[in-house]
């Protein structure tokens, strides 16, 4: 019981993570930093990752 509501909560934060990740990407600041220097936040990346590793390991949880 108490790995399916970690697996659950896992799955949630994870993607909330990923999303937020996501949102730091695409972001204005970040575009035109990508255009000028081609360089992407290290926080787009860790929070795509991160939420991505969470995701897996909640699903895995699950069963």
């Amino acid at each position: 019981m108490n790995n399916k509501i970690l697996g659950i909560v896992l799955v949630v934060v994870g993607a909330a993570l990923a999303t937020w990740g996501y949102n730091v990407y695409d972001s204005a600041a970040s575009q035109i930093s990508r255009t000028l220097s081609g360089d992407t936040p290290m926080e787009a990346w860790a929070g795509m990752v991160g939420g991505a590793i969470c995701v897996l390991v909640g699903i895995s949880r699950l069963k």
